[in-house]
């Protein structure tokens, strides 16, 4: 009886240690049952789900999109100037206008301008800074700075969007083309590059002309001021002389060389 119950005793301990050291994936009743664990269904559900997504993703980058020509549209072509030139008188103009050409801009301005003439030259010498004549020559100056300049400006962007014809039209081409070549992603993305690229490069070109366009207004508001201060400086002039000369009749036999009316 004794041996019966010490056999028992070792099923009843070996029982529960086996309980004891179960792990979490067996059922409680039940050895081999498997434990339903919601938050690993959960995640695997996620990631079905962000895998269905990014396959659409792929599927939408690679369809193309057929009706592209409804967005084509024409480069307006420049005009080339045509400058007539009778005498001379507008010499190198045109190349000027057309091309990138400083030298002709230069003696197109030169033809086409009055000089200064010695004569001129002589008499200004003994003027200072500042006074109404040198001011005039001052402008003359600077618009000889300028507009050779802008001549050259105008001639380069005409020379330039003629030479840019064949890039652009080839990039609007390809961008409205319809085929497999141009329709992937990373395809797509290059055409959107180039184009950025292309516009830069317009914009450049326009800056050029937008700074010629703000010196010429410099030069056409340093021409009004000059006039405008002139003026002013006549009218003192006059009023300081009728207060200190006598303009009645019987001083008329007085001549005075430095009377303005």
């Amino acid at each position: 009886m004794k041996l019966v119950m010490t056999k028992r005793n070792k099923y009843l301990l070996t029982g529960g240690l086996l309980l004891l050291t179960a792990t979490p994936s067996f059922a409680l009743f039940g050895i081999g049952d498997i434990v339903f664990d919601p938050t690993s269904y959960a995640s695997l559900v996620s990631q079905l789900t962000t895998l269905e997504s990014q396959y659409k993703m792929l599927q939408n980058n690679i369809t193309h999109f057929s009706v592209k020509q409804q967005w084509q549209t024409t480069l307006n072509a420049m005009k080339n100037a045509n400058v007539a030139n009778m005498f001379g008188e507008t010499s190198g103009m045109s190349i000027a206008l057309n091309t990138n050409s400083p030298s002709a801009s230069s003696t197109a301005w030169t033809a086409g301008t009055i000089k200064v003439s010695g004569n001129t030259t002589t008499y200004l010498q003994g003027q200072t800074p500042g006074s109404a004549q040198l001011s005039q020559l001052a402008m003359i100056e600077a618009s000889d700075s300028i507009s050779p300049d802008c001549l050259t400006a105008v001639g380069q962007y005409r020379g330039a969007r003629t030479q840019n014809v064949t890039a652009n039209n080839t990039l609007a081409s390809q961008q409205l083309d319809i085929s497999n070549g141009t329709n992937t992603e990373v395809e797509q993305l290059n055409l959107l590059n180039a184009a950025e690229a292309q516009k830069m490069s317009e914009m450049q070109s326009q800056g050029v002309l937008q700074a010629c366009l703000a010196s010429q207004m410099t030069v056409t508001n340093m021409q009004q001021r000059n006039a405008a201060a002139q003026d002013l400086n006549t009218a003192a002039f006059v009023q300081q002389q009728r207060s200190t000369s006598n303009v009645s009749a019987a001083n008329e036999s007085n001549t005075w060389q430095t009377y303005l009316p």
